[in-house]
């Protein structure tokens, strides 16, 4: 297995991250950008950035800063497949419709090609333009639609009882937005995201008041056209640690 196969979980995360920066960036005409100021966009410092660009191989003139452009692409090369991947969203409710907005916004390489549920008034309808098949048809359309990942936006309660029809149809990727952890065996990733709990820690540092996760923040000031402003709280005060040119 190559090193490129062997990135980090949490690496990989933040390249996501990132390419969405660094899309908003291009978008903006900006050409160049640091490792500092990158690494200032995203609450984490220079080295952590450079570490996890040396890790997939990408180097750049220090002198003037990445070429956002060129990064853009590198990324793309290890984060994306050759090929669109197909997703599958299960549970249609306001949760299972705002992600299907979202997704099929971004113009990414991966596509919500599907929708499930039980309920008969969305069944056979389109929602967000994504036709609603019934769960009983889920094999069949996975199959026929070649779709790999599922993104579970159930109520709760239900979520456990989809394990076993997502392992029958050979689904390759799990993203679960409900409360109950599911488990699935090895050779479906899987990952669990409770809103629940990540709003219980945001609201457990606002309740102790910990600066730590107010590290810094960016924006273009009226007063400094074309300039990338990176601003960090120190001693209760915001100071301007770093300008940067947008072109």
């Amino acid at each position: 297995m190559s090193a490129i196969n062997n990135i980090p979980e949490k690496t990989i995360e933040r390249l996501s991250e990132y390419r969405r920066t660094l899309l908003s960036c291009h978008k903006q005409g900006i050409t160049h950008i640091f490792s500092h100021v990158l690494a200032g966009m995203h609450g984490i410092t220079a080295v952590q950035v450079r570490r996890d660009l040396m890790l997939i191989g990408f180097s750049s003139d220090t002198k003037k800063g990445y070429d956002v452009k060129v990064l853009i692409e590198f990324i793309n090369n290890i984060l994306d497949s050759e090929n669109p991947i197909n997703i599958a969203i299960i549970g249609m409710g306001h949760l299972g419709q705002a992600i299907t907005k979202y997704f099929n916004s971004k113009g990414l390489k991966l596509h919500i090609v599907a929708a499930f549920d039980v309920d008969e008034q969305k069944v056979g309808s389109e929602i967000e333009g994504i036709p609603c098949y019934h769960m009983e048809q889920f094999e069949d359309v996975v199959s026929q639609l070649d779709i790999s990942i599922v993104v579970i936006s159930s109520p709760t309660r239900v979520a456990p009882s989809l394990v076993i029809p997502i392992i029958n149809a050979g689904i390759k990727g799990v993203l679960n937005f409900t409360s109950a952890p599911l488990n699935f065996p090895q050779g479906i990733v899987s990952q669990n995201f409770d809103i629940t709990t990540t709003l219980e820690k945001v609201a457990y540092f606002v309740k102790e008041g910990d600066e730590r996760h107010l590290f810094c923040s960016i924006g273009f000031d009226g007063n400094r056209k074309g300039k990338l402003i990176i601003l960090k709280k120190e001693e209760g005060e915001w100071k301007v640690t770093a300008i940067t040119d947008r072109n």
